[in-house]
């Protein structure tokens, strides 16, 4: 293929169309992931596929606008790392939170913070290179910052309760999430 090439991937139901196409010249081809939530339920679901799906050691950047379900969808991920979803709070305030699960869960949100230095403040040098899963909500704000192979989330607002979820992979750990999630079943 050529690099001027697509190839459109397509999956069953709630899976749909995803563009083919490398993340950086002549590197790795990783395939983008698309899901469309139509209810709260299946965002919900999604989250939890998410947390039986997500490797060790893999950052995930979460983005959207104010209200798109961000936390929401950490509080599934928990769950589905069989962690305690009533453990999971917006940490806006607070700015890092831990959580006990099958493998830690350490979970910032960069929304309130004015710079990437303050983020850097919060020691995620720490956190970032152990074995647990990082959840950043408004992670686009400190990018720079994060593991280059990382999962880039971009929650829109589709409806009243219904979302889209498109997952960018950025190199090999990040690509296994959306391999294990496209085997999933319970996604299609």
């Amino acid at each position: 293929m050529t690099s001027g090439q697509r190839l459109v991937a397509f999956h069953r139901h709630a899976l749909h169309p995803v563009v083919h196409q490398p993340t950086k010249p002549n590197g790795p081809h990783v395939t983008p992931l698309t899901y469309d939530a139509d209810s709260e339920q299946q965002t919900h679901r999604f989250g939890l596929a998410m947390g039986q799906a997500t490797p060790v050691g893999l950052t995930v950047a979460l983005n959207g606008p104010l209200g798109a379900g961000k936390t929401r969808l950490v509080r599934a991920i928990v769950e589905g790392l069989d962690g305690s979803p009533q453990d999971v709070s917006s940490p806006t305030f607070v700015l890092l939170q831990h959580y006990a699960a099958r493998v830690d869960v350490y979970h910032a949100d960069a929304y309130r913070l004015t710079s990437e230095t303050e983020f850097l403040d919060l020691g995620p040098e720490e956190w970032l290179t152990t074995p647990a899963i990082v959840l950043i909500e408004w992670g686009e704000r400190v990018a720079s910052s994060l593991p280059e192979d990382r999962i880039d989330l971009e929650i829109t607002i589709t409806g009243e309760s219904s979302r889209r979820f498109e997952l960018s992979a950025n190199g090999p750990l990040s690509g296994t999430l959306l391999d294990n999630l496209r085997d999933l079943k319970s996604l299609r």
